[in-house]
């Protein structure tokens, strides 16, 4: 079972200086759940914020505009998870600074959120253990040293359901499963990886049933195909979606109310009290979020590469698909059927290839980037090089294709490199690890 250990604290604050400022931060919520820690500010009103990481001793520090604390601080404690302590100040030009010691590095992410029936609006903020960096999966009973990682395939439509028709009457369905197929091989002959297919045939599924079959496989990601149509014939290009928060926080609300049914990361919530429940789905989901955008961005970056993007950053919908709340989640929608000249692209044999091996490349990087500690692509990652090749970049050169050039992840070449992001230049020589086996 997933070990979920919550840790709640609540900070009560000092009074700022700034009597009359906008916004009052009117308490401090912390929680830590394996290697991830949220902090959420709940406040008067919504606040313009920047969030910037120091280090040397390691620590967070949110500045929030025109704001100020709501009352005395009492006994504060030793934190939660990767934050050690928490302390706050009011700078000169009157906006709140609030310092998270960490106890490690961490990868942070932060996000505002509106009211609903519970709260006010709040700030929260996700702390990562940058040295564990993984998608949220459902963890076995028996621990499985060098599994392979699992992602679910899932084909959209199918069956009566043949989804978007283009003019040269080209079936979504068909192409989805076609571009679902190909990436199915591509997983397969990856070392450390598997593929499941959520159909690999002329059938429908049910919304819901999709992401049971993606959860009972124990996947730990979930890539839903489609192809997108609208009534003008001019856009085009790919998109990948993650589930937004009001998805997340619609979906949170079903589970609660069928809980006598509902589990994340194999932990039932049916034995839980209102509050707890609320506590591990919120947490599973926002992690299972911020892994899906995660991955989302490496995978529309790689699409990028192969043809042109409708949206090149990760957009956020509601998708019945995307709502497992301990699964990462994407949905790729590979074109516009809509457009002839996609359409045609899209029936292409050669085209629906180089989409699968793009979304491999994106899957691939965030998987080598984050990989479950339990896996083999874990185990990979910690390998030594046995040797180092030299590569003299040329002109066309991208990070992405040196590396499948050499069947290593471009992770390992940035980390030989020591390379902070994917701009290379030309002349430039690179260090490529060898690696045994690989």
């Amino acid at each position: 079972m997933l070990g979920f250990r919550t840790l709640a604290a609540t900070i009560l604050l000092i009074v700022g200086s700034a009597a009359q400022a906008d916004t009052t931060v009117e308490n401090v919520r912390i929680w830590a759940e394996n290697d991830r820690t949220r902090v959420v500010l709940d406040l008067s009103n919504p606040v313009d914020h920047t969030i910037f990481t120091l280090r040397a001793p390691d620590r967070i520090v949110i500045d929030l505009e025109d704001s100020r604390l709501a009352r005395a601080l009492a006994d504060l404690p030793a934190g939660a998870g990767s934050v050690r302590s928490i302390r706050s100040a009011v700078r000169a030009d009157g906006e709140l600074r609030v310092v998270l010691d960490l106890n490690e590095v961490v990868r942070s992410r932060s996000f505002t959120v509106a009211p609903n029936s519970s709260y006010g609006d709040r700030l929260v903020i996700d702390l990562q253990h940058s040295g564990n960096l993984q998608a949220v999966r459902h963890a076995s009973d028996a621990y499985t040293p060098g599994r392979d990682i699992v992602v679910a395939i899932d084909p959209g439509h199918g069956g009566h359901d043949p989804g978007a028709v283009g003019e040269g009457r080209t079936r979504e369905k068909d192409v989805v499963l076609a571009i679902g197929r190909a990436l199915a091989a591509r997983i397969n002959a990856e070392d450390g990886m598997r593929a499941i297919l959520i159909r690999d045939g002329d059938s429908y599924v049910d919304h819901w049933r999709r992401i049971q079959i993606a959860r009972d496989a124990r996947a730990d990601l979930f890539i839903s195909i489609h192809a997108d149509a609208v009534d003008d014939r001019r856009p085009r290009g790919t998109t990948v979606y993650a589930l937004s928060l009001q998805g997340a926080s619609d979906e949170a609300a079903r589970q609660l109310a069928e809980r006598e049914n509902a589990a994340v990361g194999g932990v039932s919530l049916e034995d839980k009290d209102d509050v707890l429940a609320s506590v591990l789905l919120d947490l599973s989901q926002n992690a299972a979020i911020s892994a899906s955008m995660d991955v989302g961005g490496d995978v529309i970056r790689a699409l990028g590469r192969v043809g042109q993007t409708h949206r090149n950053t990760v957009q956020t919908a509601g998708f019945i698909v995307l709502k497992s709340p301990d699964l990462p989640s994407i949905l790729v929608e590979t074109g516009f059927i809509s457009n002839p000249a996609e359409e045609r692209n899209l029936r292409s044999r050669d085209y629906q290839r180089e989409l699968a091996d793009a979304i491999l490349s994106g899957v691939r990087e965030y998987f080598y980037e984050n990989p479950p500690p339990d896996t083999r692509i874990a185990m990979l990652a910690r390998q030594e090089p046995v040797r180092q090749l030299r590569h003299v970049i040329a002109r066309g050169d991208t990070l992405s294709e040196i590396a499948e050039r050499y069947n290593v992840s471009a992770s390992a070449i940035r980390r030989a490199n020591r390379l902070s992001g994917d701009t290379i230049r030309v002349g430039q020589t690179l260090s490529i690890p060898v690696y045994s086996g690989g």
